[in-house]
């Protein structure tokens, strides 16, 4: 039986900064299980710039991104097997993965950091009706077609849904000579970043139609065309609205799941608004010596907040085989109050924690003018002006822990206050 001080799910760039971090605490015994045939995850099929601000005050591609961290991890002799999947991770932490070179195996960690990313939510799961002709694609496997395997989805495209990944789609058809007709969100706002919208639909002309949805999708073998409705405040489409667009592919940006079959194996609790594990201040999920990190906890907007919350893991992780964690400890509750989708971490032992703690999360409606109030126990310990908020962008905020260290605090909660029109 193979053994490891720690074991990464995920080579992405979870995964990566995880391990990486990991190893500079301390750890030599690593290994990163990529269930793909390179390194880098989601990051090698997004050839377009706008990665790496905030880690480094530089704007890269997503192949530029992820081979740095990449190559950081081969200079620091980390073990990684690539065309690996994992099948089944035990509470005790037990790894059981097969490959085609080693065939079945099973590995034993002191720690099991999860970084298995997230997965696109398909036609089925929105229930479209008519016939399942060809052309048909979630918009990431789209993406991976053109930019990594080099083959055109479509000539005539509607876009469903205005996640990032559909905007960022849309333009990228652009480019390529496709004709994008129309961008449609069921939402009466954009479900992703504002300056998406601007760069990938305003820049090239493609218009985006605000609560409207597909209601059919026209042709047997192909596709060949779609019709769109407008949706009340219920979300249900309003007869007589309907608009027929002739197209050849539809593309579905509805939505990212965290990819999570693994977790509940092992016994662990998931969060039903993230769709991913309940973590502590560490990144530790319930079930002690497993932490998670990324787009497998909840759908992150930048990779930069994947990245800093991944180094979280990776240390946390290394200071758990050291004992260098306190278990028993006060523990204090996370709260999503009014206006608030959910905030991770969930929970929070102050003990462990050494300088500030960082809450990310997301708003369920547009706000103009608000404010972002955080309570302790219902005390205002400090409030942040927002002239805007829209769910298709996460929310981070550094609390002090001089003012919630030492106190008898049970419960911090975040919520909206002032909203405007």
């Amino acid at each position: 039986m193979l053994k490891y001080d720690i074991i990464v799910i995920g080579g992405g760039p979870a995964g990566l900064a995880a391990a990486i971090e990991a190893k500079k605490n301390g750890v030599d015994s690593i290994l990163v299980i990529e269930r793909d045939r390179e390194l880098g995850g989601i990051l090698q099929q997004c050839i377009h710039n706008g990665f790496g601000l905030h880690i480094f005050k530089e704007e890269l591609t997503g192949p530029e991104y992820a081979e740095r961290f990449i190559e950081e991890l081969k200079k620091l002799n980390i073990d990684y097997m690539l065309d690996t999947m994992v099948l089944d991770i035990t509470e005790d932490r037990y790894v059981s993965a097969v490959n085609t070179d080693k065939g079945f195996m099973t590995m034993k960690a002191e720690a099991v950091i999860l970084a298995m990313g997230c997965r696109e939510r398909t036609r089925g799961a929105i229930s479209i009706p008519g016939f399942r002709p060809a052309g048909v694609f979630t918009a990431g496997t789209a993406q991976r077609f053109i930019n990594m395997e080099g083959y055109m989805v479509g000539k005539e495209v509607v876009i469903l849904g205005s996640g990032d990944i559909g905007l960022i789609m849309a333009r990228r058809l652009a480019l390529e000579g496709a004709k994008v007709k129309v961008v449609a969100e069921i939402m009466p706002f954009s479900g992703g970043l504002n300056r998406n919208i601007v760069q990938c639909l305003d820049d090239f002309g493609i218009p985006l139609l605000l609560s409207h949805t597909v209601i059919d999708i026209k042709g047997k073998d192909r596709v060949e065309g779609v019709t769109i409705a407008k949706v009340d405040e219920n979300l249900r489409p309003i007869p007589g609205t309907e608009i027929d667009y002739s197209c050849d592919t539809l593309l579905l940006s509805v939505g990212l799941i965290p990819e999570n079959e693994l977790s509940k194996k092992a016994g662990i609790k998931l969060d039903s608004a993230t769709g991913g594990p309940i973590v502590n201040e560490s990144m530790e999920t319930n079930v002690p010596g497993v932490f998670a990190c990324g787009n497998v906890v909840h759908v992150h907007d930048l990779v930069d907040y994947v990245t800093e919350e991944s180094r979280r893991a990776g240390k946390n992780a290394a200071r758990f085989i050291k004992k260098e964690m306190a278990e028993d400890c006060k523990i204090i509750e996370t709260v999503p109050g009014n206006g608030i989708t959910y905030i991770v971490p969930q929970v929070i032992r102050t003990e462990n924690l050494q300088d500030t703690l960082d809450m990310f999360m997301r708003v369920n409606n547009v706000y103009n003018n608000s404010k972002l109030v955080i309570k302790a126990d219902g005390e205002t310990v400090k409030t942040i002006n927002k002239r805007h908020l829209a769910p298709g962008e996460m929310e981070r905020i550094k609390i002090d822990l001089n003012s919630i260290k030492n106190k008898a605090i049970s419960k911090i909660s975040v919520e909206i206050e002032k909203e405007g029109v």
